[in-house]
């Protein structure tokens, strides 16, 4: 065996981390449009004003604005996403050369203030929506089938602030609305969709910085995804009683744990770190309903939801059509104290003995991705599909004027190998796309200079460059890979 036929190769990437022009032609603000650049020892902030005083605060898991405060833009600060890369004026010329890799399949990610600017507009921007419409049309022209995540760290700042970041059922309501509007205005032009980007963050990432969440961070984590699953069921439900074809996917952080020893304590402790990180958000998107240890995870921090009725029938009618996830490395869990340590953009912990790590602190583990694939199909025995899978790197402009990135071909290889393994044990994988395909912004530090795609974009850390875009060695790769449906892989 080897890949299916109609296997759907391709590359990823996020509106907020490409597009730019987050001001143009009626877009509203996002979180993301308030959140300034940052590095390996410096977090991102957030800009806001409180009092009539500019002031930020760390952009980190479980933290927002102060109460009271407004999200701002500081004349002072630098934010990497205004810019981007400017796909919203280089779309053509990038879609093109995706086609010219021999794409298959292009994820990307709807920025949901350019339909509705501040998300709770009576009537969507006709500009965004033509905007998004005309992407569609150039991906279709060369055969590409756009992947459309609807929500992907874009929340609009005005319903973050008014809703507290997820903390109010208003903003289910609007959601499911910007959804619709999506589904109804693109039937035709988009087969898949997903509906929020790496949900299971919202617990996942509390305590993987070696501070434990307070039980109130907890309680607003596990009620945002409780009001997320809703809005997501509720939009699945919709996308199918408006065309029947599209496909729905949830996404998942996907992270491997391992115990570090064979301690029944450690074995014992990696599972309960399964259930709540991964297995919480699969559960109730995939099988409709609240897993049985969801119960012990709220007890642990003493979390009391806002459940109805009617949120249990919607969850269990709006169970999604595949289950995609992303993924990049592996961590190691222990209760026992460790010297050798690991730390970096999302890893923390102990450190896998007999893994290498990148200058970001990831673990190169191409046998996890198998490990994941094979684990995830036997809990949900639903088609599944790895929507993100990179290496972020420093790469440099040889004296040939050529991006010689071997170090990012090899990771692909490995990875793809291991889906090889995968399909072949029985697993039903329909598609691949690498994350970062163009290099674009990182969202955990906001560099440009981590960069991930087949494709260099002359643009550095501190907004500066021409936005000329080249092929890199991996590009060439990547079109042998897919011609040869995964075959060819020197």
């Amino acid at each position: 065996m080897s890949f299916p036929k109609n296997f759907l190769w391709g590359g990823a990437t996020a509106a907020n981390q490409i597009e730019g022009a987050y001001d143009v032609d009626g877009k509203g603000l996002s979180v993301t449009d308030i959140m300034t650049a940052g590095n390996l020892d410096h977090p991102r902030m957030l800009t806001y004003k409180l009092d009539d005083k500019m002031q930020k605060t760390p952009s980190v898991p479980g933290a927002g604005l102060p109460k009271g405060a407004v999200g701002a833009i500081d004349p002072n600060e630098y934010y990497p996403n205004h810019v981007a890369i400017d796909f919203y004026h280089h779309y053509k010329e990038d879609i093109k050369m995706f086609a010219e890799m021999g794409f298959k399949t292009f994820r990307l990610s709807i920025a949901w203030t350019r339909i509705f600017p501040n998300g709770d507009d009576k009537k969507p921007n006709q500009k965004g929506l033509d905007f998004y419409r005309r992407v569609f049309e150039e991906c279709k022209k060369y055969d590409i089938e756009p992947l459309v995540t609807i929500s992907h760290y874009e929340d609009p700042l005005h319903l973050s602030e008014k809703y507290n970041d997820w903390q109010d059922r208003g903003m289910i309501d609007c959601y499911v609305r910007y959804a619709t509007t999506l589904f109804k205005e693109y039937k035709g032009l988009v087969k898949y969709w997903l509906t929020f980007n790496e949900i299971n963050t919202a617990v996942m990432f509390l305590d993987m910085f070696g501070s434990n969440g307070t039980d109130e961070e907890y309680q607003h984590a596990y009620q945002k995804l409780h009001y997320q699953f809703v809005a997501s069921a509720r939009s699945v439900k919709a996308a199918h009683e408006i065309d029947p074809n599209y496909v729905i996917g949830n996404m998942i952080c996907g992270i491997v744990d391992y115990p570090l020893t064979p301690d029944p304590k450690d074995i014992l402790l990696n599972f309960h770190s399964w259930e709540k990180n991964i297995f919480y958000c699969g559960d109730v998107q995939c099988k409709g309903k609240y897993p049985t240890f969801a119960k012990r995870l709220w007890d642990e921090h003493n979390v009391h939801l806002d459940i109805t009725d009617q949120d249990k029938q919607d969850l269990l009618e709006g169970k999604v059509d595949m289950y995609t996830f992303s993924y990049y490395m592996s961590n190691v869990v222990t209760i026992h104290e460790v010297k050798d340590k690991v730390g970096g953009n999302f890893a923390a912990g102990a450190k896998n003995p007999y893994l290498k790590y990148s200058e970001w602190g990831w673990a190169t583990d191409p046998d996890g991705l198998q490990y994941y694939l094979e684990l995830m199909y036997d809990r949900y025995d639903i088609p599944m599909m790895v929507v993100e899978n990179g290496l972020g790197a420093v790469d440099e402009i040889s004296e040939d004027g050529k991006i010689h990135d071997d170090y990012r071909i090899d990771y692909l290889r490995m990875h793809i190998k291991a889906m090889e393994r995968a399909i072949n044990d029985g697993v039903d994988l329909i598609g691949y796309t690498t994350w970062g395909c163009i290099d674009l912004v990182s969202a955990g530090t906001g560099q440009m200079s981590k960069r991930y795609g087949f494709i260099y974009v002359d643009r550095d850390d501190n907004g500066k460059g021409t936005l000329e875009r080249m092929p890199k060695d991996s590009f060439y790769w990547y079109k042998k890979v897919i011609e040869s449906n995964g075959k060819d892989l020197d």
